[in-house]
């Protein structure tokens, strides 16, 4: 299924018994962990503030973009942690009876589903009933003849199906058309010997198939539909009351209808069945439920202690934002146009950017005969983003022109992480040190170690040096932490800034076992 946003290109004859499977080890919570430890946190917090006040000029961008791309309808919404803080729509969810795009409106969202089954994935996996690096063929023994491409080739495992490399070919648009077929259809298919393009485990190529094969595997190992197995396990937890698999399940006056733009016209799409593919896009939801699952993916940053709510565990949830196969994209553009280098890759069922000013995305969209659907959260940041249409193929929203708006006019800022308390302790013993070197107290901080590569003459003297271009100290900026252990901070001299960098060692008790400076002359 294509995925609209941002380039991202970015089962069966199925066994209502459970397989037996080797589980490995449940993702438990660790049996000792700090009581001292403060997560990343915003300053100054007025996100929501900010963001609501640019409802109206968010509003005007979509109806801009819906009536250049002739979408007929578009809903859409921002979240800001766990509350829906902004939300709209605007043109038509059903051209014929004249009914109008809502929030409520049950949009189809195409491959915006397949997060949801890797979810259910990962889910299993933490369960002990599955592992990730199991061979596909153990719960599908009808891929067992397929034909590799190479000699070396290793057998494809769940894993490969959930970061798109399996190395089958990418299957746009013609699985697409394979919503509605049945299990027996996926079957058969496994069963013929499907053709691979690539080795697995050698590179990102995007399969609409490998995520139907999911499915598939969530069906026999819970000995449940798929659909079933999301609905109980997802929905339910999430309050996702108004999230359908099945067309004939939404309300008339709910269901988005979809639409083709041809000939100067709208035309209608047929709209698809729910089959063997549903679990790489067969999810139908509103604006109002699908917030509700972007707000818990928002949750699991930053990690912090504190009872997991889930469906799933707040680290299995940052393990899916996790990238694989990541990709320079060297010659990129930021909203604005410019030039902005960005490593992509993909995660589970999620695409993940980070681009050359340090933004960190998370997204997928989603794209079928008569609908077009994207999303983009920005875990840093606790904001998300989703947007619905009824256009086939479409992009339902100018995404360049609305990261602008809220970054630049929301003035949004990243959270950040407080300085830990051993940080803050051994700033100050650094800051006395490096003026006298004593040596009762070089030994008491610095690692056992620290003088192997540098001895203490001659770190001496490059710090004598610094003093004396430097001249006397005026004041002691606090420490910018880059994590518990290590940190840089200002000291702020008569004749300019030294700027003083420091790691510790992973001892129970931490020494400083790197010290780097750099010396800033003033004006």
């Amino acid at each position: 299924m294509k995925n609209a946003l941002l380039s991202l290109m970015l089962i069966i004859a199925l066994s209502s018994c459970r397989q037996k499977t080797s589980p490995e080890p449940l993702k438990e919570s660790p049996g000792l962990y700090s009581k001292n430890f403060q997560p990343a946190a915003f300053e100054n917090d007025n996100r929501k503030e900010n963001i609501a006040s640019l409802a109206g000029k968010l509003h005007e961008l979509i109806v801009a973009h819906a009536e250049e791309r002739h979408i007929p309808g578009v809903a859409y919404g921002v979240v800001v942690d766990d509350e829906l803080v902004l939300s709209s729509g605007t043109g038509l969810m059903n051209r014929e009876k004249k009914l109008p795009a809502r929030t409520s409106t049950a949009f189809r969202i195409a491959s915006m589903s397949k997060s949801f089954t890797a979810m259910a994935i990962v889910k299993l996996r933490d369960e002990g009933r599955l592992r990730l690096s199991d061979p596909v063929v153990k719960y599908i023994p009808e891929i067992a003849g397929i034909t590799y491409l190479t000699e070396d080739s290793p057998q494809i495992s769940i894993e490969n199906l959930l970061t798109m490399t399996a190395g089958f070919p990418e299957d746009n648009p013609w699985g697409d058309r394979q919503l509605d077929e049945s299990d027996a259809m996926l079957t058969e298919l496994m069963a013929s010997g499907p053709s691979l393009s690539n080795p697995p485990s050698y590179t990102y190529e995007y399969s609409n198939t490998g995520y139907a094969l999911l499915g598939a595997i969530i069906k026999r190992v819970s000995g449940r539909t798929y659909q079933d197995y999301i609905r109980d396990e997802i929905f339910k937890p999430l309050g996702m009351d108004q999230t359908y698999w099945e067309i004939d399940e939404v309300a008339e006056d709910q269901l988005a209808i979809g639409y083709r733009w041809e000939d100067e016209k709208w035309k209608l799409e047929p709209m698809l069945h729910d089959g063997s593919y549903g679990a790489m896009g067969g999810l139908i939801t509103t604006i109002e439920d699908f917030s509700k699952y972007v707000s818990f993916h928002l949750s699991a940053w930053p990690p912090r202690s504190g009872v997991d709510k889930g469906p799933v565990k707040r680290s299995s949830l940052r393990e899916m934002h996790t990238p694989q196969f990541s990709r320079l994209y060297a010659k990129a553009e930021d909203y604005n146009g410019d030039t902005c280098a960005l490593i992509n890759g993909y995660g589970y069922g999620l695409g993940i950017r980070q681009d050359c000013h340090g933004i960190t995305w998370v997204s997928h969209g989603g794209a079928l005969p008569g609908f077009g659907s994207n999303y983009v959260f920005f875990p840093e940041y606790g904001i998300g983003l989703m947007a619905f249409g009824n256009l086939t193929y479409t992009t339902p929203w100018p995404y360049d022109k609305i990261a602008q708006l809220l970054f630049e006019k929301g003035k949004l800022q990243p959270r950040s992480l407080p300085v830990s308390d051993i940080l803050k302790e051994r700033q100050a013993q650094v800051t006395e040190l490096i003026q006298q070197w004593d040596t009762v107290q070089g030994n008491e901080l610095l690692a056992e170690n620290f003088y192997l590569d540098k001895s203490r003459g001659h770190r001496m003297a490059d710090w004598a040096s610094i003093w004396e271009q430097a001249g006397a100290i005026d004041s002691v900026s606090e420490v910018s932490p880059y994590n518990q252990l290590r940190g840089q901070y200002k000291i702020y001299t008569k004749n300019g800034i030294v700027r003083v960098y420091f790691t510790l060692s992973p001892e129970p008790d931490p020494k400083v076992q790197q010290l780097e400076k750099i010396f800033e002359a003033g004006d």
